[in-house]
C-alpha cells in the first residue's frame, strides 16, 4: 500500500513502518472476535468435531494476513521485490489454508447475534445467492480465477500500478486473497464441505498450480532485466541491486511457494492410498446451527 511518508528510507524506520489500516485492521479483529466467540459455542455443542486446532490454525491465518498487510513488509514492499514477494505468499498460500483449516462455517455463524445469524442463513437459502455460490466454489472456476489474479497482477504495468496507488493496491491484495480462498476450499474441503468431485482431482489440481507458480518464479529468478521498473528507480536497501532483489523474490516463490502445492498434495496422496475412513453423521450440520435457538 501506499504511505504518504513513502518507503522506508533505512533500517532504522523499519520498526516503526506498522500500517494499521482500519480497512485491514477492524475486519481482521471483527473476524477473531466472531470467531472465538463461535468456536467456544461450537467446542460445547460439537466437541468432537471442533477442538484447539480449528482454534489455533484460523487465529494463525488471520495473523498471517495481518503480517502481510500492517507489518513493515508493507512498507518495505515499496522498495524490496523480496517483500511484497513475502506479502502474496502470505495472502495466496499461507492465510487461506489455516483459516479454511480452522472449519469457520460454523464457529462465525455461531459468533453473529441470533437475529442476524437467522437473516444470514436465510439470504444463503435464497435461490440466486446458492446458485452464485455453486459457481464460484466449483473447483474449474477457483482454479481459473487463482491462476489469473497470479498472471494478471504480475503483469508489469498492473503490478507498478497497484505500488503508485493505495486504492489499486488494497484491489491486488483483495484479489489475491480472495481467489486464493476459493482455490484453497476444495483442497482442504473443510466441514461442512462437500465435493462431488473424487479427491485425487485435487492432485493434479494443486501440480497444475505449482507448475505455473514455478514458471513464474524462474522467469524472476533468471531473467538478466529488471522486470518491474518502479524498483529499478526505487531506493535501494542493504547495498542490494534491484536485479538480486529480483532474483531473491524468484528464488522465494520457487521454494517456499512450492513447498506450500508439494506438501499438501504428499498429505492427499497419503490420504487416498491409505485406510478409508467412515464419514460422521452430520446431525450437527450449519444450516441447523444458524437456525437454531443456541
Amino acid at each position: 500500500m501506499s504511505h504518504p511518508a513513502g518507503p522506508i528510507s533505512g533500517p532504522e524506520s523499519i520498526v516503526l513502518a506498522w500500517n494499521f489500516d482500519p480497512i485491514v485492521v477492524a475486519p481482521v479483529l471483527t473476524a477473531a472476535a466472531l470467531y472465538i466467540y463461535g468456536w467456544a459455542r461450537a467446542s460445547r455443542q460439537m466437541a468432537g468435531r471442533f477442538d484447539r486446532r480449528h482454534l489455533c490454525a484460523f487465529l494463525t491465518g488471520l495473523v498471517a494476513v495481518g503480517v502481510a498487510l500492517v507489518s513493515p513488509l508493507d512498507s518495505l514492499g515499496e522498495s524490496l521485490l523480496l517483500a511484497h514477494m513475502g506479502q502474496h505468499l502470505l495472502l495466496m498460500l499461507v492465510a487461506p489454508p489455516l483459516l479454511w483449516l480452522g472449519a469457520p462455517v460454523a464457529p462465525l455463524l455461531l459468533g453473529l447475534p441470533r437475529r442476524l445469524r437467522r437473516a444470514v442463513a436465510a439470504g444463503l437459502a435464497l435461490a440466486p445467492v446458492r446458485k452464485l455460490a455453486e459457481s464460484v466454489r466449483h473447483p474449474i472456476v477457483a482454479w481459473v480465477s487463482f491462476s489469473l489474479a497470479f498472471w494478471v497482477w504480475h503483469v508489469p504495468a498492473l503490478y507498478d500500478l497497484a505500488l503508485h496507488s493505495e486504492a489499486w493496491h488494497h484491489a491486488e491484495h483483495a484479489c489475491f486473497f480472495i481467489t486464493a480462498l476459493l482455490f484453497w476450499r476444495p483442497v482442504i474441503l473443510a466441514w461442512p464441505a462437500r465435493s462431488a468431485w473424487p479427491r485425487w482431482v485435487m492432485i493434479p489440481y494443486l501440480v497444475l498450480a505449482e507448475a505455473q507458480n514455478t514458471a513464474l518464479a524462474a522467469i524472476l529468478t533468471f531473467s538478466d532485466r529488471v522486470i518491474y521498473p518502479a524498483y529499478a528507480a526505487a531506493p535501494r536497501l542493504a547495498d542490494l541491486s534491484a536485479l538480486e532483489d529480483q532474483a531473491i523474490a524468484g528464488v522465494l516463490m520457487w521454494v517456499p511457494g512450492s513447498i506450500a502445492f508439494v506438501l499438501p498434495t504428499i498429505v492427499l496422496v497419503v490420504h487416498i492410498l491409505g485406510p478409508a475412513r467412515y464419514a460422521r453423521a452430520d446431525h450437527d450440520h450449519p444450516a441447523r446451527i444458524a437456525g437454531g435457538r443456541t
